[in-house]
């Protein structure tokens, strides 16, 4: 359904009130930093041959926005995330904190790579544990088994929600608004578009 933006702020008032609007963008980074330390692990969603979705939960190697916003993961390249990355390279990657009930969502691509410095720049030891030691001197589970490889997600748009209030606040303000049949939303939605992301870069 094709609703134009005053309808639309009419029918779904939450996304309308949570909207935020004039946010510096560096804000914007620091905040979705936030969002996404605090949540640690992201599902990143894949798309197979048949185009049935896939998720799975990951640790990104990195630290969103240092500098940029491309978030990296360093994996197995045997496993089924690489090839449906080969047959589509669109993917997502949300982020949730159960605690303050913020989230982040990254649409984007993904590009695969064995770089040996990027590999050694996100290198930790504790992905061991995840490809482990095959004893056959070649698959030793460290950083120069062939097997490890980076997946790096370009976001062409970043979404996320930041609750700027208690989870007790936020849940009697929720009450007090549903008493008196009003919509409301304790928290900020917000966006930062492809050209905001593009400003990153070249910067």
């Amino acid at each position: 359904m094709v609703v134009s933006a005053e309808e639309h702020a009419r029918l779904d008032p939450y996304s309308h009130i949570a909207a935020s609007k004039d946010i510096a963008l560096l804000r914007k980074i620091e905040d979705l930093k936030t969002v996404v330390k605090a949540a640690k692990t992201g599902m990143l969603v894949t798309r197979d041959s048949n185009g049935n979705l896939h998720a799975r939960a990951m640790s990104p190697a990195n630290v969103v926005g240092d500098p940029q916003l491309n978030v990296v993961f360093l994996a197995n390249n045997v496993s089924c995330n690489f090839e449906e990355i080969e047959n589509d390279s669109h993917v997502n990657i949300s982020f949730f904190d159960h605690d303050s009930t913020n989230w982040a969502s990254f649409s984007g691509r993904a590009r695969v790579t064995q770089e040996k410095d990027l590999i050694h720049k996100h290198w930790s030891n504790f992905i061991s544990g995840y490809i482990g030691n095959l004893g056959d001197g070649v698959h030793k589970g460290d950083e120069g088994d062939p097997r490890l490889a980076v997946i790096e997600v370009i976001p062409d748009e970043i979404k996320y929600w930041i609750s700027k209030q208690s989870a007790i606040s936020r849940t009697v303000q929720v009450a007090v608004s549903a008493a008196l049949g009003k919509a409301t939303a304790p928290g900020e939605l917000r966006t930062i578009c492809k050209e905001e992301i593009q400003s990153i870069e070249i910067t």
